[in-house]
């Protein structure tokens, strides 16, 4: 795929900056300041979108605002991984009826990948009358001119079955004052058979590669210390590129040169892509923090094919032996869906061997959704709901088990903690992160905040760590 098919027309851009500018000049012609809340579900790139609809919204005029009730617009940005991501946004959608009524020029939106699909788009176009506006993953760029048509008060429904483009120099609201976000690839070529992001997301897309260094050397000087690299597949980075080639190793040692920055993480790997390349940049790039998340789904090598996942488990291990060869200290994360289809319990024994195996810092742990358009959907189930749920209940106590001991391998040490911020359980408290991205709680002034300090951990906690400095 040429990269000037995949890359947004910048006179398109210039036209959405254009309309920004005339919705920003309304709005302050009105006679109070015109609010917008945006509510995000899912994955760090949904996060990463919605800082961009964000940051639209604020060019446009409007104050960012977390309550509902006094905001002139709300946008939901959905995600269409989890079956309960998708009910617990119609319940949320549905409340808000009585306030449109009262309030007839408010508009409500929602995008992402949820209403990426078509047929889901539609149902909840025709049933929740009081939505104003649906675009999919592949119209974002194009939300001044869709809200545009919304404040007239058209319902507008924009979702387009392509892959979507690349838009760059879209402004960019930061939830975060020192962590940053960035994208630096769209849609993925897996297929697995479980996953719908592929039909939501699009095939994959690199951005250029001096768009993401221009865009992380802007974030330094801003006084950014930490960004986290993002795609569906990191790994597969640079892969589509026609011109000015890169793979993700190399991007990773490019990025390390940046002044400013001091950390480097990624999310998320696909094992069958993890190269020796990237492993040695991993290693021996001194800002890349130690650690990885490389999603295993499933032990069982039957499981693994009917997943189409593309790797074996002994490959897995293999890929985990060479990781821990060069970084003997890396702290390992993982995905693992219980209750696929096709999984046995002789499967799921294999599930909790391989996790014994490895020792996972943590795990995010899933019962499978069925979810529409996947080959998985019309699969059989071999185990019961009840079975199933027996079997997560065993995955999640083996961990958390194993989690504790890594965790209580910290006391006592000092260690480099990026201080983020203040604890949202207390506000006299500090709360920052170790390279290996374990929660640090520490008193101390909030000047540090923005800071790497030494902290020695003195209490261990199931899910964090108390320090001082």
């Amino acid at each position: 795929m040429a990269e000037n098919k995949i890359h947004v027309d910048p006179a398109e851009i210039l036209k959405q900056q254009e309309i920004m500018q005339a919705i920003c000049i309304e709005n302050k012609a009105k006679s109070k300041q015109q609010k917008a809340c945006v509510i995000t579900y899912g994955c760090q790139q949904n996060e990463n979108d919605s800082e961009r609809i964000k940051g639209m919204l604020q060019k446009m005029g409007y104050e960012l605002t977390d309550e509902r009730e006094i905001a002139d617009v709300i946008i939901f940005n959905t995600c269409a991984v989890r079956e309960n991501a998708e009910k617990k946004l119609k319940g949320n959608v549905g409340a808000l009826k009585y306030l449109k009524a009262k309030r007839p020029n408010l508009v409500i939106g929602v995008c992402g990948c949820m209403v990426q699909q078509e047929q889901i788009a539609w149902e909840m176009f025709k049933k929740f009358r009081h939505i104003s506006l649906i675009f999919g993953t592949h119209g974002l760029y194009r939300f001044p001119e869709l809200l545009r048509k919304a404040r007239a008060n058209t319902r507008v429904f924009d979702v387009q079955n392509i892959d979507g483009q690349i838009a760059e120099d879209i402004p960019v609201k930061r939830d975060d004052k020192f962590k940053a976000w960035v994208t630096i690839m769209y849609g993925c070529n897996n297929f697995c058979s479980y996953c719908i992001v592929p039909f939501v997301r699009g095939r994959e897309r690199s951005r250029n590669p001096e768009d993401v260094l221009d865009e992380i050397k802007a974030l330094a000087k801003d006084g950014y210390k930490e960004v986290t690299l993002l795609g569906q597949n990191v790994n597969s980075y640079g892969k589509d590129l026609t011109e000015n080639k890169m793979s993700f190793a190399e991007l990773l040692r490019e990025v390390n040169k940046i002044e400013g920055i001091e950390r480097i993480r990624f999310a998320t790997s696909h094992p069958k892509d993890l190269s020796d390349e990237l492993i040695s940049a991993m290693a021996e790039c001194d800002k890349v923090c130690k650690q990885l998340h490389l999603p295993f789904q499933a032990g069982s090598n039957n499981t693994l094919k009917a997943m189409n996942r593309s790797y074996t488990r002994e490959s897995y291990l293999e890929t985990v032996r060479k990781i821990r060869e060069k970084m003997p200290d890396i702290a390992l994360t993982s995905d693992v869906i219980v209750g696929f289809p096709t999984e046995t319990n002789e499967d799921f024994e294999e599930t909790l061997s391989l996790v014994k195996e490895v020792r996972f810092d943590n795990l995010f742990t899933f019962i499978y959704s069925k979810r529409k358009g996947t080959v998985a959907e019309k699969m059989p189930f071999v185990l019961s709901g009840k079975e199933i749920q027996e079997n997560f209940d065993r995955l999640v106590a083996l961990q958390n088990e194993i989690s504790r001991e890594i965790n209580d391998t910290y006391l006592g040490k000092t260690l480099p903690v990026l201080i983020e911020g203040e604890s949202k359980t207390d506000k006299s408290v500090l709360q920052g992160r170790t390279e290996s991205n374990k929660v640090v709680n520490l008193k101390g002034d909030n000047s540090l905040i923005g800071s790497m300090q030494n902290v020695r951990i003195t209490e261990i906690r199931t899910w964090s760590l108390n320090g001082e400095l």
